[in-house]
C-alpha cells in the first residue's frame, strides 16, 4: 500500500503539473470507486485545478467547481493496489483497470489528451473516491477519524499520544491511522529499526528517551525518503516506486547498521522485519509461519 512518502511525492508531481488546469469531463469506469452522488461526478466538468495534496495515506484534489456552486475536493484513497498517475493519452475504455478518468481539457481548444487516472491493479476494487464540497472535507469520516500526521512535524508529546494503547505492540499501533496518519507496514520497520525498539514494545512503556528516539526516527526515515523520491521521480509516475528501504523486505540480509541477519516475521498478509542485535537483544522473535506448522 503507498504509504506517507509515496502518497506525498504523488501529491507534489501532479500538483505542479495539473494546477490551473481546466477538466473537459469526468468518468467512473470503476463502478464501486466514487462513494458519493453529491454533488455528481459532471459537475467537475469546466473545473479548475488549484492543486493536489495528502492527508494521511490520501489524496486530494482540490478544485473550483462553478457547476458545483463553489470550491470541491476529489478524495482518494489508493488502498493496496491503486495508483493516481497523469497520462499524456487518453485511456482505452477497454483497460478493466481505471477506476476513475478526469481529462484534461487542452489550451488550444482540441479535444483533451491529457488524462489524471485512478488505476487499480488485481481484481479488489478496493480503492475508493469521494466528490466533496470544500467545506465538507474535513468533516468526512475518513479524515475526522485521523491522528497527527507522522511527518513532519510528529506529536511532541509523542508518549502521551501513543500511551492510551498500553499494551498494544508498537508495529500495530504506528500503522493505526486513528493514532498516528500517514506510516503503514514498510516504513514502521524502518522507523523502528531507526529507533533501535521492538517491533514488539509496549506502546504504553516507552521511556522519554523511546520516545524521543521513536519521533526522530520519524522525521530521519520519512523525510530521507522524500528526499530520494524528490531525486529520482518524474512524471510519469512508476506503477512501482524505488522504496530506499534498508530493513523490509530484506530478511536473510545483513543489517546495514550491525551486520546481524536481519529476521522477519510472517503473517497471512504482510511480513515483518527487524534487526535482533539493534532492536531486541538479541532474541529472534517466533515466525508465525512455524507457529502454525507445530499446532
Amino acid at each position: 500500500m503507498p504509504e506517507l512518502p509515496e502518497v506525498e511525492i504523488t501529491a507534489r508531481r501532479l500538483s505542479a503539473a495539473l494546477e490551473g488546469a481546466t477538466v473537459a469531463s469526468a468518468l467512473a469506469p470503476g463502478l464501486n470507486t466514487l462513494k458519493t452522488f453529491d454533488p455528481p461526478l459532471h459537475a467537475l466538468e469546466g473545473a479548475t485545478i488549484t492543486g493536489v495534496r495528502r492527508i494521511g495515506k490520501h489524496l486530494v484534489v482540490d478544485l473550483d467547481a462553478p457547476a458545483a456552486g463553489g470550491p470541491v475536493a476529489l478524495l482518494l484513497h489508493l488502498m493496496s493496489a491503486g495508483r493516481l498517475q497523469l497520462f499524456e493519452k487518453r485511456a482505452s475504455m477497454k483497460d478493466r483497470a481505471n477506476r476513475l478518468l478526469l481529462r484534461i481539457a487542452d489550451e488550444d481548444g482540441r479535444p483533451p489528451d491529457r488524462e489524471l487516472r485512478l488505476k487499480e491493479f488485481g481484481t479488489k476494487q478496493a480503492a475508493w473516491a469521494k466528490l466533496l464540497r470544500a467545506d465538507e472535507l474535513a468533516a468526512d469520516p475518513a479524515l475526522a477519524t485521523l491522528g497527527p500526521e507522522a511527518w513532519p512535524d510528529p506529536p511532541a508529546d509523542l508518549r502521551d499520544v501513543l500511551g492510551p494503547q498500553k499494551a498494544r505492540p508498537l508495529q500495530a499501533v504506528l500503522r493505526d491511522q486513528r493514532v498516528l496518519a500517514g506510516i503503514g507496514r514498510s516504513w514502521v520497520d524502518e522507523i523502528l529499526w531507526e529507533a533501535r525498539l521492538s517491533p514488539f514494545a509496549r506502546a504504553g512503556g516507552l521511556s522519554d528517551e523511546d520516545a524521543a528516539a521513536l519521533r526522530a526516527a520519524m522525521v530521519d526515515r520519512l523525510g530521507a525518503a522524500l528526499a530520494h523520491y524528490e531525486d529520482v521521480v518524474r512524471l510519469p509516475i512508476p506503477d512501482k516506486l524505488p522504496l530506499p528501504l534498508l530493513v523490509h523486505r530484506h530478511h536473510g540480509e545483513p543489517c546495514p547498521r550491525c551486520g546481524t541477519t536481519i529476521e522477519a516475521v510472517h503473517y497471512e498478509e504482510q511480513v515483518l522485519c527487524y534487526c535482533p542485535w539493534c532492536q531486541t537483544d538479541g532474541k529472534v522473535l517466533k515466525d508465525r509461519r512455524l507457529s502454525r506448522l507445530l499446532k
